[in-house]
């Protein structure tokens, strides 16, 4: 008889237990993703302030690009020309990337399972290391955009071939940039010169956070 209340009792504090258990691993949860979502709004000031800068920008040059094409293009430098095209193509394509990325934070829902705001950093992630590639193509139109044709019929050559030489090292620094932003290289060193603030630390936190709830709701 008294080997049958030991085992109710130590049942019963076994149900307690796991009810204890359960509930922090809940408040753990709740907790962890109002941090998430509070490390995600962090990001907002900054997107929005780079979209509407962005959208300024090319307003401006893109109006002024697109004339010069309908009107003067045999009259402008080419380089011009291009350069600053390909200059606000790449700008517009980052402009839609961030319109993206601020989405993909208002859609986080502290409400939902930690696995579905999982897949949504992943996605956040993802965007932010294409959108910082294309941006970087940028780098060798910025040798470019002024130069005229009259400065290769006329011009020094020592000028002529320093600025070959730095365009084609924009162009290889551009390339390189474009293949290693990976996240696999997020410790070294010159991703975390580019990758530093609030574009990327609370993305970064609000990814750890989560696997740490993982790790925490995993069978030892």
């Amino acid at each position: 008889m008294e080997d049958s209340k030991l085992i109710n009792l130590w049942n019963s504090y076994d149900e307690k237990f796991n009810d204890s258990y359960l509930l922090i691993q809940k408040n753990l949860q709740d907790i962890s993703q109002m941090k998430v979502k509070c490390f995600l709004s962090s990001m907002k000031p900054v997107k929005f302030f780079t979209i509407l800068v962005g959208i300024i920008w090319v307003s401006i040059v893109g109006t002024v690009v697109t004339n010069l094409f309908v009107f003067a293009y045999s009259e402008v430098s080419l380089f011009f020309l291009y350069s600053a095209a390909i200059q606000v193509l790449l700008t517009a394509i980052g402009i839609i990337a961030y319109l993206y990325q601020l989405i993909l934070i208002y859609q986080v829902d502290i409400t939902e399972p930690v696995i579905k705001t999982q897949e949504t950093l992943v996605r956040l992630k993802t965007s932010t290391l294409w959108v910082t590639r294309i941006l970087f193509l940028q780098l060798p139109v910025w040798t470019t955009f002024y130069l005229s044709q009259r400065m290769f019929i006329d011009g020094n050559i020592l000028f002529l071939i320093i600025q070959v030489i730095v365009t084609i090292s924009f162009s290889y620094f551009a390339l390189w940039l474009f293949f290693n932003i990976r996240y696999e290289n997020r410790n070294k060193k010159w991703f975390k010169l580019i990758f530093n603030g609030q574009e990327w630390t609370p993305l970064l936190k609000s990814m750890e956070l989560l696997g740490q709830i993982n790790e925490y709701k995993s069978p030892t």
